[in-house]
């Protein structure tokens, strides 16, 4: 059962009040595949650097090296002295420099992410696996913010945990799971999607909705 009616109510309402400016950052979403293969990775890297880490500090840190051209050119020390502000930054360093040299091309030297994404044309699912799989740093979390951020994200959940605490709050969780495993986390992606039809609110709205109730901003 879900929180009572009148929580339920305030949800669609909080929606409603805030239609509009998820609608435009859903839309800017989408027009990012359209961009270059360096802003589609940047947009990967970006997400490699959120965990335990605050988005607005680690977009401020991305752009950073991205627009010195450091994310394509520097070493793993360059990049983590760059990035000091993140927590576990030679990781992040260290994930970074492996996500670049899998998606760079032996013939070209150039990075091409997109001509790997689309060979999954419209299987998410697969797509986010193929990235969990291949990139080091990258979970189901991470997978799915990234696919959100480039427009790929309709029917994806990012359990981040200000997501959790509000699954929680409505009970569409009973607890809030210290671990979440692969499995885990599809279970719980299938309880959001059915919130998301009970609610008629969609489910990239939902977490940008949740996140600006726990944050005060809808950001990415």
């Amino acid at each position: 059962m879900y929180q009572d009616s009148d929580s339920i109510d305030q949800l669609r309402q909080s929606y409603l009040d805030k239609k509009e400016d998820i609608d435009h950052r859903l839309n800017y979403f989408r027009t990012v595949y359209n961009r270059s293969d360096n802003f589609i990775f940047k947009e990967l890297c970006f997400c490699l650097l959120t965990p335990q880490s605050k988005a607005r500090t680690c977009n401020t840190a991305i752009e950073k090296i991205y627009n010195n051209n450091l994310l394509f050119t520097a070493t793993e020390k360059e990049i983590a002295d760059n990035i000091k502000q993140i927590r576990f930054r030679n990781n992040k360093a260290r994930y970074i420099i492996l996500a670049r040299d899998f998606f760079t091309t032996k013939d070209t030297k150039k990075i091409s992410i997109k001509c790997e994404i689309d060979q999954f044309k419209d299987s998410i699912p697969e797509l986010r696996h193929y990235l969990t799989k291949n990139i080091k740093g990258m979970g189901m979390k991470e997978a799915s913010h990234f696919l959100r951020n480039i427009g790929k994200g309709e029917k994806i959940a990012i359990l981040d945990r200000h997501i959790l605490k509000n699954l929680k709050r409505y009970n569409i969780i009973d607890t809030i799971p210290t671990t979440i495993t692969p499995k885990k986390y599809i279970e719980i992606e299938k309880t959001i999607q059915k919130f998301s039809k009970d609610t008629k609110i969609p489910m990239d709205a939902l977490d940008l909705l949740f996140w600006s109730n726990e944050t005060g901003e809808i950001f990415k």
